[in-house]
Formats: structure tokens, C-alpha cells, sequence
């Protein structure tokens, strides 16, 4: 019996030995280049288009190769403007090096329609962190008249003085078209300033958002 059982050990340690010797012998594992742009999307070409409003159009042609030359040159994204439908047209190409920046090259146009200077909106570009928010005045307290009036003039301050003084102190951009208030920023930042403007449209006197802006500013300081 012990001999039977001796036997059946041996065998099953050789059998083991020919099993590692046999995947150690197995081929090796293969290796893949990582897959392009295009090839990620099934080799198909992706569009994204940006309506211009009316009220842009010059704007648009007066800056259009500061648009044009990062889009194109930097971010390798086919860019043009159809004049029939009044669109930005944006196409990836085959050697477009991130599959992300057709959607940054479109926000980036984006913004610019929506009135931000080139200057400021190409940091889309380059930064992964930024973002526009958009809110009407109408969403924080219904005014009508010479009150919603007044409550763009109190947003602004005197010369764009208010306006100034919150985007320095919170690292944003704002743009106030009409009713309409527009701001470029990272996503902490953007929350101060809409903070701040909330505040002006139910008619805190600017002094008040003033000293708030200088606390949190203050603090922001020293987390950063």
C-alpha cells in the first residue's frame, strides 16, 4: 500500500513538473500599440457644429484666424464656417492626437459665440478643469421693467467696476448679455462668483459681496 501510494505521489509531482514546463514554454503574451483617435470611433468621423447668432457674425470674422490657428495647428481639428446654414463646422482628422479635442475645439467656440474674448476661451483648450455656466436673472428672482434693469446695472457696477472686481477675485470671466450671465471658470471659482452675483440680483448693496468676496478670497489663498 505505502509503495501504491509513493507511486501515485511521484506521478502527479511529474505531472505537475510537465504542466509548468509547458507554460513556461507557451508563447508570449502579445503586445499592442495603443489605438488612434480615429480608430477608437471605429475609424468614423466625428462633426460637431456651433450656431453663431446674428449679433456675432463680425466679431466672428474679425477674429477668425485666432480662432483658426489653434483649432487647427495645435489641436489637429478641421475647422470652417457654412455660411448657408450659419454654423461652425469642426471634423477630427486621422492625425488628431487626442479623441477629446474636437469636444474642447467646440466649447472653445462655443464660449467664444456666447462672448468671451479668444484670450480668455482658449483656455479651454488647454485646460481640462474649466467649464462655462449659464443662468438667467429671471432663475434667481422674477423682475420686470426698470427692477431687472436695475438689477443688470447693480451686476455691472459703475464703468464694469463689480463685474471687475468679482472675476479678479475669483479667477472667472463673466459676460452679461441681457438677462442672460454667462461665466468661464473652474467649477469651485464658478460657484463664488454666481454666489456673488445671486447675492447683487436680490439687491445685497455692493460693498456687502465686496468684503464677502475679500474672506473667501482670502481663504482660497491659503488652500491653494
Amino acid at each position: 500500500m505505502e509503495v501504491e501510494k509513493l507511486e501515485a505521489k511521484t506521478a502527479v509531482a511529474t505531472a505537475m513538473e510537465v504542466e509548468k514546463a509547458a507554460s513556461s514554454a507557451a508563447a508570449p503574451r502579445p503586445q499592442f500599440k495603443p489605438l488612434k483617435p480615429h480608430e477608437m470611433s471605429d475609424r468614423k468621423i466625428e462633426f460637431r457644429k456651433v450656431s453663431v447668432p446674428q449679433h456675432r457674425f463680425a466679431p466672428l470674422k474679425r477674429c477668425w484666424m485666432e480662432i483658426y490657428t489653434p483649432v487647427y495647428e495645435q489641436m489637429k481639428i478641421d475647422i470652417r464656417m457654412n455660411l448657408k446654414t450659419k454654423k461652425v463646422e469642426l471634423k477630427n482628422r486621422a492625425d488628431t492626437p487626442d479623441i477629446s479635442n474636437l469636444q474642447k475645439s467646440a466649447d472653445f467656440v462655443h464660449a467664444f459665440m456666447l462672448g468671451f474674448d479668444v484670450a480668455d476661451a482658449v483656455a479651454l483648450l488647454r485646460l481640462d478643469d474649466l467649464y462655462v455656466d449659464t443662468f438667467e436673472i429671471k432663475d434667481v428672482k422674477t423682475l420686470r421693467g426698470e427692477h431687472l434693469s436695475r438689477a443688470i446695472g447693480r451686476l455691472s457696477g459703475k464703468g464694469g467696476k463689480t463685474k471687475f472686481a468679482i472675476e479678479n477675485s475669483t479667477r472667472t470671466r463673466i459676460v452679461i448679455a441681457d438677462s442672460k450671465i454667462h461665466i468661464l471658470g473652474s467649477f469651485l471659482n464658478i460657484k463664488i462668483a454666481r454666489d456673488s452675483l445671486c447675492s447683487l440680483i436680490l439687491g445685497s448693496p455692493a460693498g456687502k459681496v465686496y468684503s464677502k468676496l475679500r474672506t473667501v478670497s482670502a481663504r482660497l489663498a491659503e488652500k491653494y
